[in-house]
């Protein structure tokens, strides 16, 4: 074995089902991440979970093998009802929730045992319709659940596993008073199986977690360093009207195979995307009241290789599972730290490698020394060079240079300590 990411623990040694174990084997997968060799023992001996670990490090099939594995060794009830799924996972994002699902058809090929996923934003009647058939394992996010559950359509009395996936960002998302209205309503903790997972467990979310478990086992992986050592991160000082040029310069120079760009609204959204465009870089914008269709289609295009740049809010830094995302670029610093260790995590996922580069710009340099402290070194410093500065052509619709954004700060306000130079100057004289 020679991924570093991977430990010496195999599949094979637990004690899994037969079906279950063929369903890994052609997936590919034969040794354990460090998330699933410490939690899958714990699980599937019947013990209460709550694991963190990085984004990308496994999470979801350690709970779901731990899952699927006591459906099959404790068959469902004789007198059980169709509308009781005996499975129930809550996920913060449909991207999230779609990701579980794909992973559970997986594992689930040889077993029998149906799997249903709901979300909002599309296919109510379907959903609905399909949630009636009955399923073994019913996975989704909290609204489109709790809606379905008031009409009566399923009912959560005999659930035997539950899972609480990304709880911090359910807390972030405001889903926190649906997820709790939820997990009253099942069997009580002593008769189920319990499992959290998140990539940071908070305070909040442990007092969730002491709620609704039953003597949880914490796992923790890798909590002397919170990002993953195989991201290379660093940062630029820049001022407002210099991102635009330099995120050109950098995209023109690295030709990433496959980047993400983080703002943080919307509207900046719209911006840097109409600037990549105008620019002759192809980019998609995601963003939360993108419809889901369009979004659906946006990561399909993004997954498959025909969309390189995927300009996105936070929305995005959470719960996509988009292989080979070779750099994420922080075009706007994210102003919870927890944020940017989420954002970066989208590479470098799986033991590969990734480039993680933030711009501290005028408006958001004041989150740096929080999220250095968060993460618990210094971000490295790249320098601002003059050939990295394209002159941008401005979006057909305004053909106007880059907004200049005031965040009502003095001086260069990059934190950075070195002299501001005018974006002005730097774009004259430019080809």
């Amino acid at each position: 074995m020679t991924d570093k990411h991977l430990t010496q623990k195999r599949f094979a040694e637990f004690d899994l089902p037969p079906q279950l174990l063929q369903a890994i084997e052609e997936a590919g997968f034969s040794y354990c991440t460090p998330i699933q060799a410490m939690s899958l023992p714990l699980a599937l001996a019947g013990r209460d979970v709550m694991g963190q670990a990085q984004t990308g490090t496994g999470k979801t099939a350690a709970y779901l093998i731990a899952l699927v594995t006591r459906l099959l060794r404790d068959p469902a009830p004789a007198q059980r009802r169709t509308d009781q799924p005996r499975a129930f996972v809550m996920a913060p994002t449909r991207e999230l929730a779609i990701q579980i699902y794909n992973d559970a058809v997986t594992l689930t090929r040889h077993s029998g045992l149906r799997v249903l996923v709901v979300y909002g934003g599309m296919g109510y009647e379907t959903q609905r319709d399909s949630i009636r058939e009955g399923t073994d394992i019913l996975i989704g996010t909290p609204g489109r659940l709790i809606d379905y559950h008031k009409q009566r359509l399923f009912d959560l009395k005999a659930t035997e596993v539950v899972v609480l996936d990304e709880a911090d960002r359910m807390f972030d998302l405001g889903f926190i008073r649906d997820v709790r209205y939820l997990l009253r309503r099942m069997s009580p903790p002593q008769q189920r199986l319990n499992m959290l997972f998140s990539a940071t467990i908070s305070l909040r979310v442990t007092e969730l977690a002491y709620e609704h478990m039953n003597n949880p086992e914490l796992v923790r992986i890798d909590t002397d360093r919170v990002t993953a050592d195989n991201i290379h991160q660093s940062v630029y000082y820049v001022s407002n009207a210099e991102k635009i040029p330099l995120l050109l310069g950098l995209l023109n120079k690295i030709q990433p195979r496959r980047a993400i760009v983080f703002v943080n609204t919307k509207e900046a959204g719209r911006e840097v995307g109409a600037y990549l465009e105008s620019n002759g870089i192809d980019a998609g914008i995601l963003s939360g009241d993108v419809p889901q269709k369009k979004r659906l289609s946006l990561l399909s295009s993004f997954h498959g290789g025909n969309l390189s740049v995927l300009v996105a809010t936070d929305v995005a830094a959470r719960g996509l599972h988009i292989p080979d995302v070779t750099h994420v670029f922080n075009f706007d610093l994210p102003q919870d730290p927890e944020d940017y260790v989420h954002r970066i995590g989208r590479t470098a996922r799986a033991g590969a490698a990734g480039d993680a580069i933030s711009f501290a710009c005028e408006d958001y340099a004041f989150s740096l020394p929080e999220i250095e402290d968060y993460i618990g070194h210094k971000l490295p410093q790249a320098a601002v060079s003059e050939d990295l500065l394209v002159t941008p052509q401005p979006p057909a619709a305004t053909e106007r240079p880059p907004r200049r954004r005031r965040g009502g700060r003095s001086g260069n306000g990059s934190g950075s300590g070195r002299p501001s130079r005018s974006g002005g100057r730097r774009h004259r004289g430019r080809a």
